[in-house]
């Protein structure tokens, strides 16, 4: 019975002691427990980089034991062989996401831009730097730039989901390599850029329809200039399709792929985990929405256009769009048809493929290692911190890593002998196929007016299968697609000689 009145006393004699502690250190303390919640909600790692005494992180390099694009290239690239440090007042993806969208640092970067019309009516913004240094300079014409007898390289940049010359990242790049003395073209997606939707095709995560029809016209144009390939977020999805797709007959001398999506099935589910990646999913939707939205008239048609208005995050956009639009079942299906993954293995010039294990978009786990480790003709370059993109670096932020790094890249790569545009010394038409001649005397043959029992008796290096050809269009069955895919035939556009 004495036991209550002794415990009640105890409790007493606490509070009246928690009493006599000042309010304000119970607000330090509660400060102290918010700061440590949003450290570890937006992960940042400025403890990390100050315990480390902000030398930053190593880059991560996978490839082959025997890669020679390794041991002649990326070798001798002192930037891969490094470190990345983040900004220190950035250092957080998050925080990069923020600032990169908001304010960047966005260098001076002026264009000339050319329109150009794809055979099925499409039109491209084809956007050339033609001075990098001052927005008063007076501009140039691209002709006045650019000799069809040009040796100087020519670096194309594919830019991501509703990306274009504007971005922020695409003007480090472009800045970066204009400086250079490189030509710099900026490959607009149709619709963007300020550019209207004129034909019943918008472009998506494997469309490279248009990056084909360039490339194939800029090679034609400038024979004698190397192109270098660099694709962002989901451009590099793209530019991975595209080299391989085509194999061995891409006029290019090489290429870097930046914060790939790899695979959109890993990636769709990682966005449903927790409220940063809903958040991020809503963000890519209501970009895209806008996208919709300036090209009404010609979505409303192609998709489902009430549920584009209703899509909340992602995954409900793509099932409104992409999917209705390729004439997929699920989601799932076209999302499995995506996957850039499967086609690492088929490609045949030097790869430079760049991601953060931070990306809040572009989930790690999608990250196929085996397959760039058994491919000769690729490098996989991770850094620890970086983000989706931003990449910034030092204290003033102004400079992008993975910029930097490409740069360095193609800059050795074109110093020494190269096996992507030199390999490739003329392509003719014959008899309906175009015949390739390359430097060490074998004939590649690809032809595109054959069934598939015609091109099966073929004994070429084509990754494609062509199953018929009929009306201008192809259906092309590759070994990670589970049913043909449609795409336009632009046979004038792409091949200049058939004319």
């Amino acid at each position: 019975m004495e036991e209550a009145p002794a415990s009640k006393s105890a409790y007493e004699a606490l509070f009246r002691a928690a009493l006599l502690i000042p309010w304000s250190h119970y607000l330090f303390g509660l400060m102290i427990i918010l700061v440590v919640i949003i450290y570890n909600f937006l992960e940042m790692h400025f403890c990390q980089d100050l315990f480390t005494g902000f030398r930053g992180q190593p880059v991560t390099l996978t490839y082959s034991p025997c890669s020679k694009l390794y041991q002649d290239v990326v070798s001798k690239c002192k930037i891969l062989h490094g470190r990345y440090l983040s900004t220190p007042w950035l250092c957080s993806p998050h925080i990069q996401m923020l600032f990169h969208h908001y304010s960047g640092n966005v260098p001076v970067v002026n264009y000339r831009r050319q329109i150009f019309i794809t055979p099925d009516g499409g039109t491209l913004a084809l956007d050339w730097v033609i001075n990098a240094d001052d927005a008063k300079t007076p501009t140039a014409t691209v002709d006045d730039a650019l000799q069809n007898d040009d040796k100087n390289p020519i670096i194309i940049i594919i830019p991501g989901l509703s990306g274009d010359s504007d971005s922020t990242y695409v003007k480090h790049l472009a800045f970066k390599m204009a400086k250079r003395g490189w030509n710099v073209l900026v490959l607009n997606h149709r619709g963007c850029g300020g550019v209207p939707l004129t034909s019943d095709w918008f472009y998506h995560g494997t469309w490279t329809g248009d990056m084909r029809t360039v490339i194939k016209l800029l090679h034609s144009q400038y024979p004698e200039a190397p192109l270098f390939l660099v694709g962002t977020s989901i451009g590099a999805n793209m530019l991975i399709f595209y080299l391989g797709e085509d194999g061995i007959n891409v006029p290019i001398a090489g290429a870097a792929a930046i914060c790939c999506p790899w695979d959109p099935v890993i990636c769709d589910r990682f966005f449903k985990r927790g409220f940063k990646q809903r958040f991020y999913s809503k963000a890519l939707a209501t970009g895209l929405k806008g996208y919709c939205n300036l090209h009404k008239d010609v979505m409303s048609r192609l998709t489902n256009w009430e549920g584009i208005q209703k899509s909340r995050n992602f995954r409900e956009f793509n099932d409104s769009s992409f999917r209705v639009f390729a004439n997929y079942e699920t989601v799932d299906a076209y999302n499995r048809d995506s996957c850039s993954s499967s086609l690492v293995g088929k490609v045949m010039v030097p790869l430079l493929c760049i991601t953060s294990l931070d990306d809040p978009i572009c989930t790690n786990e999608a990250i196929p290692w085996d397959e760039c480790r058994i491919n000769d003709n690729v490098v996989l370059a991770t850094t620890r911190h970086g983000g989706h993109l931003p990449f910034f670096e030092g204290l003033t932020a102004n400079s992008l890593w993975w910029v930097r790094a490409v740069d360095e890249f193609f800059t050795v790569l074109q110093s020494i002998p190269k096996k992507g545009a030199e390999m490739q010394v003329s392509s003719v038409m014959k008899d309906g196929c175009l015949v390739t001649q390359l430097a060490d005397g074998i004939q590649h043959h690809e032809c595109f007016n054959k069934h598939k029992e015609d091109n099966n008796n073929n004994n070429n290096n084509n990754n494609n299968n062509i199953i018929s050809c009929a009306q201008g269009v192809i259906e092309i069955e590759t070994k990670c697609q589970t049913r043909p895919r449609k795409y336009p035939l632009f046979p004038n556009a792409i091949y200049p000689e058939m004319q």
